[in-house]
């Protein structure tokens, strides 16, 4: 069981560092550089722009999730069984991370501030959050904090899809999901609507 939670939890970090830190890291870069208010003249619709933030991420983190997976797999001899649900978790969860990281790095103008946050939020996943460890490893005051919260949600729907009697009820977690993605697009599609 604990290899399990270890070799998913390992690809499960791999998708929301790629969509919760690298994209913020870019952008706050481009603030710093002094390129972003241009980036955002350019004439392309910005639905366009998070599509291809989205797309990037799948092309950087699916690499690094098949690569966590195969080296659990070989290192802990385990027997995963892969259901056809992988392709709706892997993608759901990207797209949540993605969009979170996203509208944090436009919401905060300040590129070091966004950067800071970006190294808490590693630090949070990695230590704190129920994706490497069953959620009654933590103290039940932090594990009812993460039921609102979209990481352990995230690494169950993927170790649902990856793994037989481990996880059960994923559709909770797919509503989790869908709740944070639609504040991470409200709090997008508010701050590029206001710029000009």
């Amino acid at each position: 069981r604990s290899a399990l939670f270890l070799t998913t939890g390992a690809g499960v970090i791999t998708l929301i560092v790629v969509g919760l830190v690298l994209g913020p890291q870019l952008i706050a870069n481009q603030r710093q550089q002094g390129i972003y208010d241009f980036i955002w003249s350019l004439p392309v619709p910005r639905s366009t722009a998070a599509a291809a933030w989205v797309v990037l991420s799948m092309i950087i983190a699916v690499p690094g999730l098949i690569g966590a997976l195969v080296l659990g797999v070989w290192r802990f001899e385990l027997n995963l069984t892969i259901s056809w649900e992988i392709v709706p978790a892997v993608t759901f969860t990207l797209v949540t991370a993605t969009i979170l990281g996203y509208a944090m790095a436009h919401a905060i103008p300040n590129p070091d501030v966004t950067q800071i946050l970006s190294q808490i939020l590693i630090f949070v996943v990695v230590g704190f959050a129920p994706i490497n460890f069953p959620p009654e490893n933590l103290p039940a005051w932090l594990a009812n904090l993460h039921e609102f919260l979209p990481f352990m949600h995230m690494a169950r729907v993927v170790r649902g899809a990856l793994t037989d009697g481990l996880v059960s009820d994923v559709a909770i977690s797919y509503l989790v999901l869908a709740v944070w993605t639609g504040i991470g697009l409200g709090i997008v599609t508010f701050v590029l609507g206001r710029r000009r």
